[in-house]
This record gives C-alpha cells, sequence and structure tokens, in this order.
C-alpha cells in the first residue's frame, strides 16, 4: 500500500485543478467529505485552496451505515448528505464544490438543489492521489470530449459489436448527453476528476442485445479484471440472463440479485448509462498496480477506446438503486448512427 502523507506535487496537482475551475481570490470553495473519506484528499484540498487565495470551509458529515443492505461500491450516489437541508444550503451557496466523499454526487438525491444555487461540483474521485497527480485535466482530452459529446447529442443510435461476440442496439433518441474533462468552469455544472469519457443516459427501453464480457474486461464494482467469459443477454435496457462459468458470472449474478431482491428494486438489472473513454494518459492496466483500498477505478472508466456499460441509476429512465455495475470493455467496436467512433477498441481520432 502507498503511504497517504501530504506531498508537494499532490498539493500542486489539486492547485492546478482548481485553477481550471476558475477559482479566483474571494471566491467560496466548500470542501465536503465523510467520516469515511481518504483524509489526505481532504488536506490537499483544504492547502490547494489557501493557496488561490479563496476562502474555504470544510463540512465532514457522518458516513451512513445501513444494516441489512447489500455492500454498495462504485454507486456514484453518496447518502453523506441524507438531505441535511443546511448542508444543501451552503454547497448551493458556494462558489465550488470539492466533493471528496466516497462514492460522490454524481446521483445523489440532494445534487439538483445544490446545481440549482449556482456552485459547480467537482467529485475528485476517491483514488490514491498519486493516480489524480498522473491525470490532471489537459487542453487536448477538453476538445476531444467536447467533440465527441457534440457528436453524441446529434446521434440517434449507437451500435457495439466486438469479436467476442458483443452486438447491442442503444437508441439515443430522447436520451440526456454528457461528458467531462476533469474540471469545470460553469456554474451549476458538475464534473470528475480524473475526467475523459462521453457518454449518454438513455431513455426507457432503448437498449437491447447481447453484451459479452470477455477475459481482462473490468468489472468495477469488484475492482477486478475479469478471468473468464460473462454473457449478458438484454431486452428492453434489463438483463435478463447471466451466462457464464466459475466466479465471475457467480459474483455478478449473486450481487445484482442481492440488490433486485428488495421491494421494487429490478432497476438493478437496467441500463444506467453508456459511453466510451477518451483519455490517452489513462490506463487499463493500471488498477493492477494498486490495492483495492487505494483505487476507485475512475482511471479505467476514461482509458481510450474502450466501451463503458453500466447499470443502475438513471434519472433520464426515471429508475434509482443504488445497485449499480461499471463495466469497460476492450476490444469494441462503436458505430454512431453507422459512423466508427471505436474501431475494435482503438479510438478513431
Amino acid at each position: 500500500m502507498l503511504q497517504e502523507r501530504t506531498e508537494p506535487g499532490w498539493i500542486d496537482a489539486f492547485e492546478a485543478v482548481l485553477r481550471r475551475c476558475a477559482v479566483q481570490p474571494g471566491d467560496t470553495i466548500a470542501i465536503l467529505g465523510e467520516t469515511q473519506s481518504r483524509p489526505v484528499l481532504l488536506e490537499l484540498a483544504r492547502l490547494a485552496a489557501a493557496r488561490t487565495g479563496a476562502q474555504s470551509f470544510s463540512l465532514v458529515l457522518p458516513t451512513v451505515s445501513e444494516a441489512n443492505w447489500p455492500v454498495a461500491r462504485s454507486t456514484g450516489a453518496s447518502p453523506a448528505i441524507n438531505n441535511i437541508a443546511p448542508v444543501i444550503a451552503a454547497l448551493a451557496a458556494s462558489t465550488l464544490v470539492l466533493d471528496c466523499t466516497v462514492e460522490g454526487l454524481m446521483h445523489a438525491p440532494e445534487l439538483p438543489a445544490i446545481l440549482k444555487g449556482g456552485a459547480r461540483v467537482l467529485y475528485v474521485s476517491n483514488e490514491h492521489p498519486e493516480a489524480l497527480a498522473r491525470l490532471l485535466p489537459d487542453d487536448a482530452t477538453e476538445a476531444r470530449v467536447k467533440a465527441h459529446v457534440k457528436r453524441l447529442r446529434a446521434t440517434r443510435s449507437m451500435q457495439v459489436s466486438s469479436a467476442a461476440g458483443t452486438e447491442l442496439r442503444i437508441s439515443l433518441e430522447g436520451a440526456t448527453v454528457g461528458g467531462n474533462w476533469g474540471y469545470t468552469t460553469r456554474p451549476g455544472t458538475m464534473t470528475h476528476w480524473p475526467g475523459g469519457l462521453a457518454l449518454a443516459f438513455p431513455a426507457a427501453g432503448s437498449v437491447n442485445g447481447r453484451l459479452v464480457l470477455a477475459e481482462g474486461d473490468v468489472n468495477l464494482t469488484f475492482k477486478r479484471y475479469l478471468e473468464r467469459q460473462v454473457v449478458l443477454t438484454i431486452e428492453d435496457d434489463y438483463i435478463t440472463r447471466i451466462e457464464g462459468a466459475g466466479v465471475d458470472a457467480d459474483l455478478m449474478r449473486s450481487h445484482i440479485a442481492a440488490w433486485a431482491s428488495r421491494p421494487g428494486d429490478r432497476e438493478a438489472y437496467a441500463v444506467s448509462h453508456v459511453g466510451y473513454g477518451l483519455n490517452h494518459a489513462a490506463r487499463w492496466d493500471s488498477m493492477a498496480l494498486y490495492d483495492k483500498r487505494d483505487f476507485n477505478g475512475t482511471e479505467l472508466r476514461a482509458f481510450a477506446g474502450n466501451f463503458l456499460y453500466s447499470t443502475g441509476a438513471n434519472e433520464v429512465a426515471r429508475r434509482h438503486t443504488r445497485g449499480h455495475f461499471d463495466l469497460p470493455l476492450r476490444g469494441c467496436t462503436v458505430r454512431l448512427d453507422g459512423t466508427t467512433v471505436v474501431d475494435a477498441g482503438v479510438l478513431v481520432e
């Protein structure tokens, strides 16, 4: 395990991202954490904020412990705010919220109110600072993401195929499309660091076909490279069959069923979002070099040329659940209205 002590280069990295977020002297930065947050991230955020001349304050909330629920990982929906009105008000009135919660506020129910107040939110992914410093935002990634978001917004259908047997048809009509490049300057917006992907939240009933998770693909909920093939049959957004022998398939079946067994929570089987990675600095093999507790895996969501399929919460389709899988796949071909943007896992520039 790498040591998590304050290093000068890590403070530099946080400061660089704050300056890309256009923080000015006198702005207000809210540093949001919870009791299970990585302490070094909160400290680096505080020290970097001081360098910018901004006013900062810290909110550290109790981590929510939920008995009799399945273990929740990779949800993007921290429950730490717990709808506490004064907390929401303080965050909404800030210039920038540095979100250092474990899971982040991306799908948290309080996020719309925070953004409506004019705050911009940067989720600092729960990574070891070494990974954050290695994956600083850059101009080329920003331009690439913006170009692909523009393409996605003009697309009616996405087709995904692979030599392993994936054949997916995804309608993007009525989808909400977005992307991130690791920082934000516009009030009322959210992004995360590291960044570098374009994605879409499809409307209800938009995804059909077969998704084949091959050896070396990734289940980020488990922080695990697959060692045996798993085949998912998807009908009108929902996984209806999980096929495969071995522990990879067994783990998926067990975990997703644990969420779906709760009343009304079949939504764990449904699609959350689809997209593809655009960050050439991010690496597929990096997960092998970190302990699980050191690593959240945003890098593997963003490495250039991966196809990212996720299950779980999808506000566009009015589906809510904390059961969630993020599944970056290698070797896929992604076509937007017939035009290839990823060719067998290689981004088409």
